[in-house]
């Protein structure tokens, strides 16, 4: 009895990944078009934002075999880890666009690539058998990858930024592999990977491994957090991120763009008024070359940067400051007070009275 227990709760939940990674598991095994279903997981990076989808012609041995044109894309959700790696979601049931066997996918949108599958059932949909895997050779990524390259003076500059990926892989079948072609995509953020074919021109010979550099390549300006991947037969060999720096280049030509623009109209158009201004009495044209103010220089005597060339200067003040201009003597004045220089004048007042 114990033993049919265990077998009636297994078939109601499907598990994804091992016990030590990320793990999936289902409400339910089957349901219909129109239905839902829970996923829960578990053993997920913190804080990671997952994406949850129905995909067809997959199995968790094989995993996604056409990738994510096999899902149900429109009638994916999205859900975000807790503090300790653990989700719930409701999941709407929606038939992929190709037969089963499907399965429930659950990756991460962004970061360290992660994964797992949970076999699902969509009650009505096709079921037809997983196509064959390709026989012969097989390669397989041996190393880490990595970007070599560093960005020049242009790229500061808006110019595109580009990078060689390079890593080792192996030959893990049964038959050469001539000229393989690779697909290299780049993506950003949230996005899906821009996909490239690249042929590298060689042979791999069972057993043996080789030494692939690729050219990769974003758009001018370019600048933010951005992922390489490297696909081989399908399926996704290896992801690299790429930190990829501001062009503060183009910045600085848009602040002086800023700048250099006002100031270069600004003196145009003060040309144009000098020219057009009419001419004032004088000769003088516009208001700095020939500019006369006699009024408010007599005004502000003490300001004498301010008083016209043309204008007389005031008579000069009196050594004597009682007399008056017309009556100043001139420079050659005695020295004591003013008398009367006639003559017949008495020098001594006369008395009036009986002599």
């Amino acid at each position: 009895m114990v033993l049919a227990l265990l077998l009636l709760s297994s078939a109601g939940t499907g598990t994804g990944a091992a016990a030590d990674g990320p793990s999936v598991r289902l409400s339910k095994s089957q349901a219909g078009t129109g239905g839902s279903i829970t996923v829960t997981g578990d053993g997920w990076r913190a804080r990671a934002l997952l994406m949850i989808l129905v995909c067809g012609q997959s199995v968790p041995s094989r995993g996604v075999v056409g990738g994510t044109n096999s899902c149900a894309n429109a009638d994916g959700r999205a859900v975000t880890t807790d503090a300790e790696g653990r989700f719930s979601r409701k999941l709407p049931v929606a038939e992929p666009p190709v037969p089963c066997p499907c399965v429930v996918h659950v990756a991460t949108v962004e970061g360290a690539k992660a994964e797992a599958d949970a076999i699902f059932q969509v009650a009505g949909h096709a079921v037809e058998p997983l196509p064959a895997e390709p026989s012969g050779g097989r390669l397989s990524v041996l190393t880490d990858t990595r970007l070599d390259g560093s960005s020049g003076l242009l790229t500061w500059f808006g110019a595109p930024p580009a990078r060689t990926l390079v890593f080792t892989v192996g030959n893990v079948g049964t038959s050469a592999v001539k000229n393989p072609v690779f697909q290299v995509g780049t993506s950003h953020g949230v996005f899906a990977p821009q996909w490239e074919e690249q042929q590298w021109r060689g042979t791999i010979r069972p057993g043996k491994k080789a030494r692939i550099e690729l050219p990769v390549e974003l758009t001018g300006g370019a600048h933010g957090d951005y992922t390489v991947s490297l696909k081989y037969g399908g399926k996704v060999l290896a992801e690299q991120p790429w930190g990829v720096g501001r062009p503060w280049g183009v910045t600085l030509f848009w602040v002086l763009v800023c700048l250099v623009v006002p100031a270069a109209v600004f003196r145009a158009g003060m040309a144009v008024v000098d020219r057009v201004r009419p001419r004032r009495p004088g000769g003088a044209r516009g208001g700095r070359p020939g500019l006369r103010m006699p009024e408010l220089a007599l005004r502000l005597p003490g300001l004498p940067g301010l008083r016209s060339p043309s204008a007389q200067p005031p008579p000069a003040a009196s050594t004597l400051p009682w007399f008056t201009p017309d009556a100043d003597p001139g420079t050659a004045g005695r020295l004591s007070a003013p008398h009367d220089d006639n003559p017949t004048s008495p020098t001594t007042p006369t008395r009036k009275g009986p002599p």
